[in-house]
């Protein structure tokens, strides 16, 4: 992993740690048990104690990546199959040995799997409004549940960070959170001045054909916000706000979109990691409405693979995907 041993101090902790010690007299003979040390943790969901050191832990959702990069001890994940290809072979290898107790959505949780891997701390990496699809008050009687869902993508940052260091492995952020800023910047540099006042514009992969819809993605989006920490600058925002990934994204008609990416300089849009268009990106690529586009008949439309991305590992092959798309650019 590229983790080493690098830890914040303790005092840069927000979060209060207290030894919970055992109650009663101890038998004649017998010396009393200590009980495990357990810390305060500001979750979604409110106020959680949690053990300080967890020994065993289940993660679902977004937490599962963030978890698995931070060598936690985990003993049971949800599938994640949107970030297998961002994963290294040592993660993959963990992912792939790890008990699997829910699958890709919130409702497809397995209670009795949980309760039989006997975690200490449940980790719910799902966005506030799924949580409804999920049984609270069941996992509670199984171990303290933590609740760290995403907001907008762009958040995964902040995301991961609290998933780590509520599963006691704040130690194993800081040096993947330095490479990626380091890349960035590096990257940053070299297209400083062929980004300079150009106008950007973004496909995402989630456009539904069969309405005749495409998605336009705008700043701090899946697509978006790493591309954004290069230099990108992504115009334009969504029309009405509707809380979490549709503040910076929507879903307009297909023929709306002369309208909708007409003033790019430029475009970006999502592939999958072999590089092709998925079903919805496709559509668009396809319409003469985008090759008429501007940036399109200019040759400024640049493809980039796995926007997926939702670590700072993961994060740092995006970057390389982001270099590569930018390469005629910086060319031309």
């Amino acid at each position: 992993m590229l983790y080493a041993q690098l830890r914040r101090t303790a005092g840069a902790s927000v979060l209060a740690l207290a030894l919970v010690a055992g109650c009663g007299s101890a038998p004649s003979g017998e010396q009393p048990t200590e009980a495990a040390a357990t810390r305060v943790f500001a979750a979604d969901s409110g106020q959680v104690t949690v053990p300080a050191d967890p020994k065993r832990v289940v993660a679902t959702g977004y937490a599962v990546p963030a978890l698995i990069e931070a060598d936690a001890a985990l003993v049971g994940i949800s599938t994640w199959k949107r970030g297998l290809p961002l994963m290294s072979e040592e993660d993959r290898a963990t992912y792939d040995r790890l008990e699997k107790v829910a699958g890709e959505a919130a409702a497809e949780t397995n209670y009795e799997a949980i309760a039989k891997a006997k975690p200490d701390l449940i980790v719910i990496g799902v966005p506030a409004p799924v949580l409804a699809d999920v049984d609270m008050e069941r996992l509670k009687s199984i171990a303290p549940v933590v609740a760290i869902g995403p907001t907008i993508p762009s958040a995964w940052r902040e995301l991961s960070q609290r998933q780590t260091d509520v599963a006691g492995r704040a130690a194993n952020f800081g040096q993947a959170k330095t490479a990626y800023e380091k890349k960035a910047a590096e990257l940053a540099a070299k297209y400083e001045d062929a980004l300079a006042g150009v106008k950007f514009g973004h496909v995402g992969s989630y456009g539904e054909v069969a309405k005749g819809t495409f998605q336009r993605e705008f700043a701090g989006s899946w697509g978006t916000n790493i591309a954004q920490d290069v230099g990108i600058t992504y115009y334009g925002q969504v029309k009405e706000k509707g809380g979490g990934s549709s503040d910076v994204s929507e879903y307009p008609s297909i023929e709306e979109l002369p309208k909708s990416l007409g003033e790019a300089d430029a475009i970006t849009y999502s592939v999958q990691p072999d590089g092709t268009p998925n079903e919805a990106v496709k559509y668009v690529l396809d319409s003469p409405l985008w090759k008429n586009l501007p940036a399109v008949k200019a040759g400024k439309a640049f493809p980039i693979r796995y926007t997926e991305a939702a670590t700072y590992d993961s994060a740092l092959v995006t970057l390389d995907a982001v270099d590569q798309a930018l390469a005629p650019l910086a060319a031309s």
